[in-house]
């Protein structure tokens, strides 16, 4: 991302009106396009929701909560809320 002098791109009346707003500070214009959510860019939100596909996976297999809280590193009330949760 470069920083480009408002007005070499914008029309001067643009500029006076965004001066209204702001004096000499910097001002972030996003891409146009779709917003990525949390996590989709890394990979992270479909590794937790793998790990807790294994969790449900698991207590339905006979595991219990306490026995899934010390095996994912998790509180009991986090284990309930995977397990519990509507996918």
């Amino acid at each position: 991302m470069k920083y480009v002098n408002a007005r070499t791109i914008l029309p001067i009346d643009l500029v006076e009106e965004l001066q209204k707003y702001i004096q000499a500070g910097y001002i972030y214009i996003p891409a146009a396009g779709k917003k990525k959510r949390w996590g989709e860019r890394s990979g992270y939100r479909t590794e937790l929701h793998l790990r807790n596909e294994g969790i449900r996976q698991r207590y339905v297999s006979g595991c219990t909560i306490e026995e899934l809280s010390t095996q994912y590193a998790l509180s009991a009330h986090a284990i309930k809320k995977i397990i519990y949760q509507k996918s």
